[in-house]
Parts: C-alpha cells; sequence; structure tokens
C-alpha cells in the first residue's frame, strides 16, 4: 500500500513561478509588458523591464516573472480549439496527434533526460507520454485527453474546456519542471490520451500495457477540464477513485492553490482515470467543477476558448506541479 504523505514546503517551492494572474489595470506603455509576483500570495503587477528595475531589482526585491506560464496557456488552448475537431477517428486525428507530440517535445526540451514518445493505438490516434526519469522504478502519473467530440462525430469541436484545458495544465507543469532540471526520485510521467470520447480507448490501451509489463505506478492524478468554473473551485471527485489518494489531493489543494475545494460523483468511466483503476492503480479525478455547474458547452461547437477562465486553469498547474514533487517521494 502506497502511504502519500504532505511534504508542504518542499513542492511549494516549485510553484513559485507559476503565481496568478492581477486583476489590475495594466500601464498605458507601448513597451513589453511583464507579469511579476513578489510573493505566494501576491496576484501580480504588469511591470516593464524599466519599472522591473527601479520598483525591484534597484530595492533588492526579489520577485518571479510568470508572463511566459500564461503566454503558454494561452497560446496552447488557441492552437488546439483551432482544429477543426480532434475526434480519435476523425479527419483531424494524425494532425491534432503530430501537435501533441511536438508541443509535448517542445514543453521538455529543457532537459535532455525527459523522453516523449508516442503509444499506438488501433486508431490513427496515438496517445503522448513523456517521462522524466527517477531512481527508484516506480512511476507518478498525471494525465489529460486531447482528443474532443461536437453534437456529431464529423462537427466543429473545438474542445477547449473539454479538454485542452486539461492538457494545457499538464503541459505547462511539464515545461516548468523540465526548467527547473527537476530530479525525482520516482519517475514522473506526463500522460496525454487520445480516444477518451470514443469510450477512454487511449487510456486503457497504455494502462492495460503498463499492468502487462509490471509497471509500477504508484499514482495518477487525471485531469479533464480545468478552465470553466463559476464557483471558482477545485473539484476532486470521489466515486471510482482510490480513497487514499483522494483524500491527499483533497488535502493538496489549500496547500498549492488559492482556491477552494469542492467534491462530487460523475459515474462510472466519467474519464481517463478510470482506466487506470480498472488496470489496478491508485487513481484519482480533478475536474474544474461539481457536475450541476460544469460547463454547458462541452461536446458542442460552443466549448470556445471565450468560455475559459486561464487564472483558473493556472490554479491547476500550481496543484499539478505541487503533486508531481510530492509524489516524487511516495
Amino acid at each position: 500500500m502506497v502511504r502519500f504523505a504532505l511534504l508542504g514546503a518542499t513542492a511549494l517551492q516549485a510553484t513559485v513561478v507559476l503565481g496568478a494572474l492581477t486583476s489590475q489595470s495594466l500601464p498605458a506603455r507601448d513597451e513589453e509588458l511583464r507579469l511579476v509576483k513578489t510573493s505566494e500570495e501576491d496576484a501580480g503587477t504588469w511591470m516593464t523591464e524599466e519599472q522591473k528595475f527601479e520598483q525591484l531589482i534597484s530595492k533588492g526585491i526579489h520577485f518571479a516573472d510568470i508572463t511566459d506560464t500564461m503566454s503558454n496557456l494561452q497560446t496552447w488552448t488557441n492552437a488546439m480549439a483551432n482544429f477543426y475537431n480532434r475526434y480519435y477517428k476523425g479527419t483531424y486525428a494524425a494532425t491534432s496527434a503530430q501537435w501533441m507530440f511536438d508541443t509535448a517535445k517542445s514543453a521538455a526540451k529543457a532537459n535532455s533526460a525527459i523522453t516523449v514518445k508516442q503509444f499506438a493505438h488501433s486508431y490513427n490516434q496515438p496517445s503522448v507520454i513523456a517521462a522524466i526519469p527517477g531512481t527508484s522504478g516506480e512511476v507518478v502519473v498525471v494525465s489529460a485527453h486531447y482528443d474532443s467530440i461536437g453534437s456529431t462525430t464529423s462537427g466543429r469541436a473545438p474542445g477547449a474546456d473539454d479538454n485542452a484545458s486539461g492538457v494545457v495544465v499538464v503541459l505547462e507543469a511539464l515545461r516548468v519542471l523540465a526548467e527547473a532540471k527537476f530530479k525525482p526520485a520516482n519517475t514522473l510521467e506526463f500522460h496525454f490520451y487520445s480516444g477518451e470520447e470514443g469510450g477512454l480507448q487511449g487510456s486503457r490501451g497504455v494502462m492495460q500495457s503498463y499492468s502487462r509489463s509490471g509497471v509500477k505506478v504508484l499514482a495518477v492524478m487525471n485531469q479533464d477540464m480545468t478552465g470553466y468554473s463559476p464557483n471558482n473551485v477545485i473539484a476532486v471527485y470521489t466515486d471510482y477513485v482510490d480513497a487514499g489518494l483522494t483524500s491527499f489531493l483533497q488535502k493538496l489543494v489549500p496547500v498549492y492553490t488559492q482556491l477552494k475545494l469542492a467534491t462530487d460523483k460523475c459515474g462510472y468511466a466519467c474519464s481517463d482515470h478510470g482506466s487506470a483503476r480498472d488496470a489496478g492503480y491508485p487513481a484519482a479525478y480533478v475536474c474544474d467543477e461539481g457536475m450541476a455547474d460544469s460547463s454547458p458547452y462541452i461536446h458542442s461547437a460552443n466549448d470556445a476558448v471565450s468560455t475559459l477562465s486561464f487564472p483558473h486553469m493556472l490554479q491547476h498547474a500550481k496543484l499539478t506541479v505541487g503533486f508531481l514533487v510530492e509524489g516524487s517521494y511516495f
């Protein structure tokens, strides 16, 4: 049995760079603006390079420039939503798969030790797996599916919340840990599944393969929808999951995010954590809302980028980094 123990301050250091958006107005300047924060609690302030020097550097005030994190979330989400759809047996299955593979490689490029590979399925949309190697021979996984579906299998399906929002959160966690040259004890894997909308096919293929090969997976945290939250919460689901891992994640939410915790149930096979659980691995599911207040736009042409909250997605990214650093020492 895996004992999920909270490290707290250890992993907190790894999330400092993620920050949060500010509600302050932007300075009326033509110069490039950067979003900086001076503490975990600081919501962030937009400054020019000159202002950074005058107000912070010259006064010996430490700060983090988090501009690139927000840019990444937005750029990747727009790129995914620009596919007409990402249906796993559709016209754009292969091209969306190539984008997923190339983007994961780009996110990981700062650390040459990280491997990125495709996992082939019977259909033409492979899943993608990135891994930061550890020393223990055991694995901790974060996951999200990148396929989408609309009102018909061939219809427009930008899939912004479902599930570009989950994918970009995992991508950003990969980028942050890659640039930090983080060296975990347990191998950390970042899974981007295809075929979820066709019945969890991508994740099932990966997890059944892992089970047959004897891969020792200690924990799987799956995220499916992270950007639409009228109640501004992080929802940790409690059915068809591992109770110990789920309880652990509930404790992480107030440690690594500024959002309230919500819980709910979604039934059998509601997302890819179900495949890990069926393969015998401890799995948990994190989402942006409870069922009653989840996005009314999913599985339609209206699941658009305009419906998302990037500050909310940033909180999911912080939680993901925190979970991975904690999970490095399970």
